[in-house]
């Protein structure tokens, strides 16, 4: 029109486009700003996270939203969502796998494996990282400088002792999974073994997403100074993660909600 010197009419013919559609000016809603403030916030604190998971945080804070007007504004604000990653084809399954055996119900299977990172200074830090597979909890994460058979076997019995005995545990063929003392102990504790096909991580699939979560969302953005900050942090994240972190496979809810205990009755003597 500014070019040509010609009606709004005319052009829209020209380019047979519906006028109604020219003059279309979207209607800014009452709680848009402080929506797109909230949104921006959730964005900056969980900068992995995608549109999706940010329209379950908004909506437990009481938001009306749905996810695609979450995902209107996240575009218009320039926000990205982080990428997925490549898929892996599976070359063989065993008995072993998380796809011939799939968990069932609560503390049917249980899987651990081991993620390495490092302090400032360069020395190496070990993560134990312990998950149900079934309700996507993470029942630990020990870290360490090393981490031996004996630190598994002490993380097992407080976790036994604590949560009760799982049907099976998932893992690699690493040494500290295949001690001749952990298989012995696990064994007479009625506790089945599931191993992995060497090279295959896949076939751990439950536990390599949660280390990748946990990489992606901590460790990728966190510089530790000392195996106490290390620590600290990281059992931080975990708890984070169990009770408010909205988990996809999960409808978007976290693994295991904080709940608010009743009050105790005093006894009136």
């Amino acid at each position: 029109m500014e070019q040509f010197n010609a009606s709004e009419r005319r052009i829209c013919r020209a380019l047979n486009q519906p006028r109604s559609t020219q003059r279309y000016r979207p209607g800014i809603r009452d709680d848009e700003e402080r929506l797109t403030q909230q949104m921006i916030d959730l964005a900056m604190k969980y900068g992995r996270y995608g549109y999706r998971r940010i329209t379950a945080l908004l909506q437990r804070e009481g938001f009306r939203v749905n996810h695609k007007r979450v995902e209107r504004l996240w575009r218009r604000e320039g926000l990205k969502v982080p990428q997925k990653q490549p898929k892996r084809k599976r070359l063989w399954l065993n008995d072993g796998s998380c796809i011939r055996l799939r968990p069932q119900f609560k503390d049917h299977v249980w899987s651990y494996d081991f993620v390495a990172t490092r302090t400032e200074d360069g020395r190496p830090l070990r993560i134990l990282t312990l998950i149900d597979e079934y309700t996507r909890e993470c029942l630990a994460l020990k870290v360490a400088r090393r981490l031996r058979s004996q630190d598994v076997l002490e993380q097992l019995g407080y976790l036994f002792i604590y949560r009760g005995l799982p049907g099976f545990i998932r893992s690699d063929n690493g040494p500290e999974f295949t001690a001749k003392a952990v298989r012995y102990w696990l064994e007479r504790l009625g506790v089945q073994t599931l191993f992995i096909e060497p090279g295959s991580p896949w076939e751990n699939g439950y536990n390599e997403s949660f280390n990748g979560k946990l990489r992606d969302e901590l460790l990728n953005g966190e510089i530790f100074t000392t195996l106490l900050e290390a620590q600290v942090l990281i059992e931080n994240w975990r708890k984070e993660y169990n009770q408010f972190r909205p988990h996809s496979s999960l409808n978007y809810r976290p693994p295991a909600p904080e709940t608010i205990e009743p009050l105790k009755m005093e006894i009136l003597t």
